[in-house]
This record gives structure tokens, C-alpha cells and sequence, in this order.
């Protein structure tokens, strides 16, 4: 006798499938024995500073296991609204962050509290599929605004100006870049602060990779522009600067018109983020600044190790990254498509990459190479194996 199956929502059954065959196959392979090395994954290789973990661990001991503020605790607030203010240049108080389960849950509430069935999104492409994904669940109808490729995947308003409809609410940013490794200029952010006001859009955007930004460059906040704060959700999270995806810690800064809303979202989701690892945030963003740098630094070094051995291999050409912790390389003189490329690297090499295809159709014949995600050690091994590959082409 058929069992019947339960009638799933709209939401799941009509909505973009996160892939995971690669790093199912992977692991398959692992289990037969073979030494793979992970470039996919936007994990950190470093552990989380000892003084962050000694400060979970305290006020675990100390009795801090207790529903606490739905917002956040108070200190870590007002902690994080001064960080915001001396370095992301935006005027807020300790009322208009919101501590959340990583950004993740920092967008989710976002894009549910902002957009309603049958409205749009402008993501930029290549786009964060998770943020597609998201739009989707909120019933929202995603809108794919091209970069400019040639200009290094720049933002220009004319690209993204005549996709703009009457259903339009938002434009989603990801800033720096997952996965083109930029990081924008204040000319660019401005073009697409101009068209939020000229067409009344909510802004929405992605800073998880704030800190990690090389070359003396500088990373700005869109909602740091004039008359932006009043229209932008800014999310932020502990996950890769700090080496502390595990623990799953993000926050937003939004205008307090919007807090209600956004409120009415997590506490109904999650009621509150864990109360004692907020402690640990908390002696994150007021510890020493040099257990960061260290860690940027270290990525800046894995980042010229990559860029330099992608573009000694024939028929890849690679960008500097400007920040994050991915390479973009194209392999278009090969011949093969983004995911063609990447499952034969694995099969024939042992390395994961993700095909660049994954972030939309502007990310065709483009790899994603993390290289925050292992020791230098283990990345020259891993740039040795994909130079045999290309050089067995």
C-alpha cells in the first residue's frame, strides 16, 4: 500500500535547490581514502582567538543560561553600535542593532519583514544563491542585474536602472563580494544609493567580509551615504573575520522604524540568539584589533600564493581580490564550463572547487577558490594539483 506523501508549501517545492552534490561526492571519496583537499567551502581555517572562547566560557560558568534581551544583550549592543559608528561610519544607537543567528538569520528577517508576495528583488550577478534562495521563500520574485565583467564585475547604474519595475522593493548587495573577491568603490555604492531614493528601494546588504580587506583598501557601508541609513537593513556577523562560523553570531543595523518589523520576524523565528556566546561577541568586538589583523594578514599571504600560481597555469587568467576570502579565476580558454572544470578537478586531482555557474550566468567558465579555508602548507599542495590539471589539458 502507497503511503501518501504530505503536501509540502509553495515555498519549498517552487523555490531554487540548494546544490550539494559536490561536497556529497567529496566525501565519498574520502571515505574510499583519498586525500581530499576542500577549496569550496567559506570556512576559516583558523580557531577561534582563545580570549573570545575563554569569554563564552565564563559566562557559561557565571550563570548567563537564561532567556535574555530578544535584541541582544545590552553591553554587546552598545558595544557593536560604537564599532558601527567609528568604523562603518553609520549613526546608530545600541536600540537599532540586533544581535542575530549569523547573518543568515540577519537577511531571512530582512527579506521577510520587507518584501511581500509578488514584489521584486535586484540581486547583483554573480549573486549569493543563499539570498536568491531567501527572496523566494518570502514569495518575492528575484531579478538578476548584471555586473559589469569587463570592468571587473563593476556596479553600473545602467545595468541595473532598467530592470526596475513598479513591484521593485529592494536591491541586494554583497559587499565585499562573494564570490568576485571585490570590494566597491564609494563612486559605485553611490550609483546604487542614487537609484534607492530615486525609486523609493530598500536597500539590503551582505557586509560579512568587511574586515577582510587587502592592499590598504577601504570598505564602505552603502548606508553610511546620505539619506541611505533610512532605507538600509546592514548585516554584519562575527563568522569570518573572527574565525567563529561555528558559532553561528551576525548582527544588523537598521533604522528604528524598521526594528519592529524585523523583531516581529526573529522573535516569532528564534526568540533570542544563545544568551552566553554573546559574551564571547562581545570580548570579539572590544579585544585587541591585532588577533584580527593577524588573521587577515595570514589570508592576504594565502591570497598572493593563489593568485600567483593560478596565473602561472595555462589557460586561467586571475584577478587580484580586493577582499573576502575567494578567488575568482577564469578558466574560458580551456574550453570547459565552470562545472565540467570542477568535476574533473576532483575526479582527477582530489580538489574541491565550486563552479563559478553556481553564482548565475554571469559566472559561467569562472571558478570559486576559497583560500581562507586551509593552511598555506595545504593551498601550495593544492595550487601543485591544479597545475597538473591544467597543464594535462
Amino acid at each position: 500500500m502507497d503511503v501518501p506523501m504530505p503536501k509540502f508549501a509553495r515555498r519549498i517545492t517552487q523555490t531554487s535547490k540548494k546544490s550539494y552534490g559536490m561536497f556529497a561526492k567529496a566525501a565519498g571519496m574520502a571515505k574510499e581514502g583519498r586525500d581530499i583537499i576542500h577549496l569550496e567551502l567559506g570556512q576559516p581555517v583558523h580557531d577561534t582567538p582563545e580570549h573570545i572562547k575563554q569569554a563564552a566560557i565564563d559566562a557559561l560558568r557565571g550563570g548567563h543560561v537564561h532567556y535574555s534581551d530578544l535584541q541582544g544583550i545590552l553591553p554587546l549592543r552598545e558595544a557593536l553600535a560604537a564599532k558601527v559608528r567609528d568604523y562603518n561610519r553609520i549613526e546608530v544607537s545600541a536600540s537599532e542593532i540586533m544581535v542575530t543567528n549569523g547573518l543568515t538569520q540577519a537577511s531571512f528577517a530582512a527579506f521577510m519583514a520587507l518584501l511581500d508576495e509578488g514584489e521584486e528583488a535586484v540581486l547583483l550577478e554573480p549573486y549569493y544563491p543563499q539570498h536568491l534562495g531567501k527572496v523566494e521563500m518570502a514569495g518575492a520574485k528575484p531579478v538578476l542585474a548584471p555586473l559589469d565583467k569587463a570592468a571587473g564585475f563593476a556596479i553600473r547604474k545602467d545595468l541595473i536602472e532598467p530592470l526596475i519595475t513598479p513591484r521593485t522593493r529592494m536591491i541586494v548587495l554583497v559587499n565585499p563580494s562573494n564570490p568576485t573577491g571585490r570590494v566597491y568603490s564609494r563612486e559605485e555604492l553611490q550609483a546604487l544609493a542614487d537609484l534607492a531614493i530615486e525609486h523609493d528601494l530598500a536597500v539590503v546588504s551582505d557586509e560579512v567580509y568587511e574586515q577582510i580587506v587587502f592592499d590598504d583598501g577601504r570598505h564602505t557601508s552603502i548606508a553610511s551615504l546620505p539619506g541611505m541609513k533610512e532605507r538600509t537593513v546592514t548585516m554584519f556577523a562575527f563568522t569570518k573575520a573572527y574565525a567563529m562560523d561555528g558559532w553561528r553570531l551576525g548582527y544588523l543595523a537598521a533604522d528604528k522604524s524598521m526594528m519592529p518589523a524585523l523583531m516581529k520576524i526573529t522573535t516569532t523565528e528564534v526568540t533570542h540568539v544563545n544568551t552566553f556566546i554573546q559574551y564571547g561577541a562581545l570580548a570579539a568586538v572590544t579585544g585587541p584589533a591585532s588577533v584580527l589583523d593577524e588573521m587577515v594578514d595570514d589570508d592576504c599571504r594565502k591570497r598572493d600564493l593563489v593568485v600567483s600560481r593560478l596565473n602561472q597555469m595555462p589557460g586561467v587568467v586571475c584577478p587580484r581580490p580586493e577582499g573576502t576570502i575567494y578567488a575568482f579565476p577564469d578558466i574560458s580558454r580551456t574550453g570547459l564550463t565552470a562545472q565540467a572544470a570542477a568535476d574533473a578537478i576532483l575526479e582527477k586531482v582530489d580538489v574541491v572547487v565550486e563552479a563559478g555557474s553556481f553564482y548565475g550566468g554571469l559566472g559561467e567558465h569562472h571558478l570559486r577558490i576559497c583560500f581562507g579555508s586551509q593552511s598555506y602548507e595545504r593551498l601550495e599542495e593544492a595550487m601543485d594539483r591544479l597545475s597538473r590539471f591544467f597543464n594535462s589539458l
